[in-house]
């Protein structure tokens, strides 16, 4: 068995999986509207910005966290981003399911 095969066969499964159709679905619909692509972008960035923030260290202030807060809810409203939002954290439940597993076999070698 050659490791490195079985490695692209899972990104391949990955990809090809009904969560990642549904993400890409999803993210090329909310892309096409200009009004969602406008709400996500803007939502996207404000995020960004505040990662890169307790990367440097620093915690955000609670006025930030609330204002992120609501401006998920606001934007959650369109169905287009409420699709793809939802559709992003099922991927990324089986991506990370999937990780785990990687991390649980490593740490039965190491141990």
């Amino acid at each position: 068995m050659n490791v490195y095969d079985k490695a692209y066969e899972l990104a391949k499964t990955l990809k090809e999986s009904e969560e990642a159709s549904q993400l890409k679905l999803a993210k090329e619909e909310a892309e096409a509207n200009p009004e969602a692509k406008s709400m996500l972008d803007d939502f996207r960035e404000r995020q960004t910005f505040l990662q890169q923030k307790m990367m440097a260290g620093e915690e955000p202030s609670t006025e930030d966290m609330e204002k992120m807060s609501a401006l998920y809810e606001v934007i959650t409203l369109n169905p287009l981003i409420g699709k793809l939002l939802d559709a992003e954290r099922r991927f990324a439940v089986v991506f990370e399911d999937v990780n785990r597993i990687m991390s649980d076999v490593l740490k039965s070698i190491v141990d």
